[in-house]
């Protein structure tokens, strides 16, 4: 059974203290928290981004910097699309 534990909150502490769960166009949102699976405990990001056309990407990956990574890859593929 996996167990999860939340270590931190990011993203827009106004809209949180309001209670509201969105984000505006062309930002991001992550937290991080451990997973336990087999004994070992494992550090992972959910993130979300809102892109400028309300489009919502989410992941879940080992660091801030690869959600990043995957963000960036998922926005040239959807230019590319468009063009």
């Amino acid at each position: 059974m996996k167990q999860y534990s939340k270590i931190q909150r990011y993203g827009n502490t106004n809209d949180n203290q309001r209670g509201k769960h969105h984000h505006c166009p062309g930002t991001e949102k992550y937290e991080t928290f451990y997973s336990a699976h087999r004994g070992k405990r494992i550090n992972r990001v959910m993130y979300d981004y809102r892109d400028t056309d309300n489009e919502l990407f989410s992941c879940v990956a080992p660091t801030l910097a690869e959600c990043r990574r995957k963000r960036d890859e998922w926005l040239k593929a959807k230019e590319g699309g468009k063009k």
